[in-house]
């Protein structure tokens, strides 16, 4: 009986052993969506994209309560949120929510945050701790903007973050709570073309400490961006359309041969660049602010209600397609639009109190699909790029074989490009050639992503055409003929799914069976 038993293990051991071989093998898509920004749960296996945020300021004296502003930001399915202090009401109003908040720590609190352990330890006991998890934190900004600030704390904020995390350690919570501070892009001197990206030198100082601090606890460097000013400042240099993520033309860096469609990427590369010339290339990159004003002075004719959401949606649609930036393709990027209101009681222009996606009386200032899949509703004398099906985008033979390889690689991958059309015995697998591979790849990418520019760049190996690039029953998608990349998305998570689903409930019944057949055979 003894034997018989080891049998037994031995056996269901086997099958257990083949029911996680089976589940590695098969070709599962365990992200249904990479990216979030609305139902928040920890996707399988942790899989998780870039995210859409929403800065919660207050400077202002009409503004709705904590508690309707939570039920605001669930019901447009907001899932996280940045607050500038840890005002105790807004943290009680979002307990159980199920909101992820970035808490701040003020200019004002640096001073004494810094010089004493023991006001970190009181104020995350009293401040904090009371409401966590509940409330659910994830992440602690020390400082903001700094060096844009009246009397420069620049030199408090690296002590002040260290007694943070020791605070943070005690509590065991340094491992569930991240802890850095928000820059404006004057930390940079330089920041064209990308690839020249330098900090200023005059912010060494506490520049160099606070990234071996970022990089030693793999914090993010957070740094607020705003095209919207680049484009006000100097309109001659900068379009608009550029600003907006509506150029139908690239800038290119001279150093590197990298494109830019739009501002924005190319402030975030400054800064990895900057990044890179120290030498620190693992700290990767938050947008802690981004936005565009809904109304401004007579000297502010760019700030529309129109413009800020052409540029938020495509920001939102940017961000979400984990499309990355061209010298960091694909990477995972997660952006704060500033903001949830609009704030009476902000100083300067009339722009700085106009940011607002609502107004203090919860009505939008403008219509916002957080889920990047909307169609934009914009007056007829403005539309997105958008070419309905009457161009493609194909691989460049200019471009490199690695570039290429890269590229498409991506795609295949992180770009939910369903690329079975180029394997062997497929319609599209001859000519076997990495541009033809590419350029079904690019194509399937920039149709089911709006056909934008942004969709055709893949860091410069992208070209769009307007010839049909079809050959013999080698298919190429057009815009609203084949699957969308939601439903592509959402096919092949399916499919996945009840393959694994299936594989489970095989094994799963065999490995019943055979307990059935034991005990059945042992009783006779």
């Amino acid at each position: 009986m003894a034997r018989g038993v080891e049998q037994l293990i031995f056996l269901i051991s086997l099958l257990l052993t083949l029911l996680v071989s089976v589940l590695k093998i098969l070709p599962f898509n365990v992200c249904t969506e990479n990216s979030t920004l609305s139902g928040f749960e920890e996707p399988m296996f942790l899989c998780r994209g870039s995210t859409i945020g929403v800065c919660y300021g207050r400077n202002a004296d009409d503004l709705p309560t904590p508690d309707k502003v939570a039920q605001l930001v669930q019901q447009h399915k907001i899932k996280y949120l940045r607050i500038y202090d840890s005002n105790i009401q807004v943290l009680k109003a979002f307990a159980n929510t199920g909101v992820e908040l970035m808490i701040g720590i003020t200019n004002s609190d640096l001073l004494p945050f810094s010089q004493f352990q023991s006001n970190v330890d009181t104020w995350l006991k009293n401040s904090v701790l009371p409401y966590y998890p509940a409330a659910r934190i994830t992440c602690i900004t020390v400082g903001a903007e700094v060096t844009e600030s009246p009397g420069n704390a620049s030199a408090l904020v690296v002590p002040a973050m260290h007694n943070v995390l020791m605070a943070l350690k005690k509590v065991g919570l340094h491992k569930k709570i991240k802890v850095s501070s928000t820059h404006s892009l004057g930390v940079l001197s330089r920041s064209f073309p990308p690839s020249a990206g330098a900090f200023n030198s005059s912010h060494a100082f506490f520049l160099k400490p606070m990234l071996e601090f970022l990089a030693e606890n793999q914090s993010p460097f957070m740094i607020d961006i705003y095209p919207y000013y680049a484009y006000r400042d100097s309109p001659n240099n900068v379009s608009l359309d550029y600003a907006l993520f509506e150029s139908s033309s690239e800038v290119i860096d001279p150093n590197t041969g990298l494109l830019y469609t739009n501002m924005f990427d190319a402030q975030i590369d400054a800064i990895y660049f900057a990044l890179m010339a120290l030498n620190f290339r693992t700290i990767k990159v938050m947008v802690t602010e981004t936005g565009w004003p809904s109304k401004g002075s007579s000297k502010e004719k760019a700030a529309t209600p129109d413009n800020a959401q052409i540029y938020n949606t495509n920001l939102i649609r940017h961000v979400i397609n984990n499309s990355g930036t061209p010298a960091k393709l694909g990477e995972e990027l997660d952006v704060y639009i500033f903001s949830l209101f609009n704030e009476n009681r902000k100083p300067g222009m009339e722009s700085e109190r106009n940011w607002g996606l609502f107004y203090p009386d919860q009505t939008s200032v403008y219509n916002l699909d957080f889920s990047g899949k909307g169609v934009l509703d914009v007056p007829a004398n403005k539309s997105l790029t958008s070419f309905n099906g009457t161009t493609w985008c194909i691989a460049s033979n200019n471009a490199s074989q690695l570039d290429l390889q890269n590229a498409l690689d991506w795609a295949c991958g992180s770009g939910d490009v369903d690329c079975s059309a180029i394997q062997p015995s497929q319609p599209c697998f001859e000519p076997d050639t990495l541009v033809s591979h590419a350029s079904y790849a690019f194509n399937s990418y920039y149709q089911q992503n709006g056909a934008s520019d942004v969709a055709c760049s893949f860091g410069g190996t992208g070209v769009k055409v307007n010839k049909d690039p079809s050959y013999d029953n080698c298919m190429y998608m057009i815009t609203g003929t084949n699957k969308t990349a939601a439903s592509n998305t959402t096919a092949i998570a399916s499919t996945s799914s009840s393959a694994q689903n299936e594989a489970c409930a095989w094994i799963s019944s065999f490995l019943l069976m055979t307990c059935v057949v034991y005990f059945l055979s042992f009783e006779h």
